[in-house]
């Protein structure tokens, strides 16, 4: 009896350990430290022309608009892209800072973040990708200019964190090139205030975006065992042109020149204020390319961490910017319009053994998509309502190339100034003021030549307006017009 008491006590625990090894099995399959890793490299007014894996999917023409091999090289970010995947038609939902950041971390368009215009607020209600990810265990962290909460520069005590837990240099705005470090604290100063500082006040002085790559490199250090979500939004290569030195001096001697689109008429929608200058400003470019390079440099030094730590089989790792830059194409500087060199982002993805390297994607895609597409790409569920498509199998799949010209996404000037349909290969601009214009990609990259009233012409435009005015409508776009016409209130 003792003996058959004894047996079955033994089989009892040993029936107990083995539930309890098959339950701790079971977490270890799934604990958090087994999902993909982000880091989002985001930049401000960035002409995809400057990175090189852009021009080379260009004609020469396109690829040379600043004269022949004008222009910068910039392997680290292409790097990604070669290891990646690029995409040739990607758009930003507004080509203006605010609203375009408002809705690549929503997935919303700018009408629904709270943020369709500069230096408004982001809806603290309206959750973001880093919010769906900080409730999976992530991580969370935004290093650099944020430029959703107000119109103060130079700021870093932003109360809505926006699902960023570590938000310390999470930064209001501006675009100052240099912080002067004293007793812990930033203070901005301009090229013309750095160069007066004595050699040793220098030492103090460090460059904006060397300065963001070093704190998001503190960080991931401090997180590199954790499943984590990094931003570093870099202020540059956005005006005033200042790069520091070496790369201030690195272009001094290339002779660039006008884009062949400078002196030619513009619509309506298209012309600048009184006071922009249309005077070509070389010296201003060679800066440019010079911030460019000095962004590749720390694009560089972020890669490199993850190879020196083994993360980068499990870190999904994106390269893009809320808007471009003209640089005087069209007689223009800046953004605002929806010409290509404005509303068109670099956007480049590297995820190893997930995204087949070398991938092109021509498809016209917007910023909206990102959040359910990064999260989705993540396996991240979520039952939050997107804009934006789910559009990660395009990238998954196996597929070397991706064409797709039937996706019609829109982006506006907020305050419905102008909207336009893009595929990835035409483009509908409708506007209060303008006759409606229709651009052929293909056939006029310089997008000078306006096809709307060519009958050869018609089906496009009869899919392209029909297919807007649904979206306009659906998304609650300001100044929708509710009859036929192609005029917006």
């Amino acid at each position: 009896m003792k003996n058959n008491t004894s047996f079955l006590l033994l089989a009892s625990l040993l029936f107990i350990l083995s539930c309890s090894t098959k339950k701790q099995s079971t977490t270890l399959v799934t604990k958090p430290a087994n999902q993909p890793n982000l880091i989002i490299i985001h930049t401000d007014e960035h002409s995809f022309r400057t990175l090189g894996c852009y021009r080379d999917l260009m004609s020469e023409q396109q690829a040379n608009i600043w004269g022949k091999g004008n222009n910068v090289e910039t392997p680290n970010i292409d790097r990604i892209a070669d290891e990646g995947a690029i995409t040739t038609s990607y758009y930003c939902a507004s080509p203006v800072c605010t609203p375009s950041r408002a809705s690549l971390v929503t997935g919303l368009y700018p009408q629904a973040t709270g943020a369709p215009k500069n230096g408004l607020h982001l809806r603290e209600d309206v959750p973001t990708f880093a919010t769906i990810l900080q409730a999976q265990g992530y991580a969370t962290s935004y290093v650099g200019k944020w430029h959703l909460a107000g119109h103060d520069k130079y700021q870093f005590d932003i109360k809505h964190k926006a699902g960023f837990a570590d938000n310390r240099y999470m930064m209001k705005g501006g675009h100052a090139p240099y912080f002067k470090i004293i007793d812990g604290k930033v203070k901005a100063i301009n090229n013309k205030a750095y160069n007066k500082l004595s050699t040793s006040a220098k030492e103090n002085t460090v460059y904006v975006t060397d300065f963001f790559t070093d704190k998001a490199l503190e960080i991931l250090e401090r997180d590199k065992e954790k499943p984590f979500c990094m931003m570093l939004s870099i202020p540059d290569p956005h005006t005033p042109d200042v790069a520091r030195p070496p790369y201030d001096k690195m272009f001094a001697d290339m002779d660039v020149q006008a884009p062949e689109t400078m002196l030619k008429s513009n619509p309506l929608w298209a012309v600048g204020s009184k006071n922009e200058s249309t005077d070509f400003n070389a010296d201003a470019l060679r800066h440019y390319f010079g911030m460019v390079k000095c962004i590749d440099d720390n694009v560089g030094r972020i890669l490199t961490f993850l190879e020196k730590n083994n993360l980068v089989e499990n870190t999904i790792i994106v390269f893009t910017s809320d808007h471009g830059d003209m640089f005087f194409e069209h007689g223009r500087k800046n953004k605002g319009v929806p010409y290509e060199a404005s509303a068109k982002i670099p956007f480049v993805i590297r995820y190893p053994n997930k995204i087949k390297a070398g991938k092109v994607i021509h498809t016209a895609y917007n910023n909206i998509d990102f959040t359910p597409t990064i999260l989705s790409m993540m396996n991240v569920k979520s039952t939050n309502k997107f804009h934006g498509m789910d559009t990660s199998q395009d990238f998954l799949n196996e597929k070397m190339e991706i064409k797709d010209e039937d996706r019609i996404t829109y982006f506006a000037k907020s305050g419905g100034w102008w909207v336009a349909a893009v595929t990835d290969r035409y483009k509908l601009i409708l506007d209060k003021k303008e006759k409606p214009y229709l651009f052929d990609l293909e056939k006029d990259p310089d997008e000078l030549i306006n096809f709307y009233g060519d009958k050869d012409y018609a089906v496009v435009v009869k899919r392209l307006q029909t297919e807007l005015f649904l979206q306009m409508k659906k998304y609650k776009e300001p100044g929708l017009k509710n009859n036929n016409s192609y005029l917006l209130e």
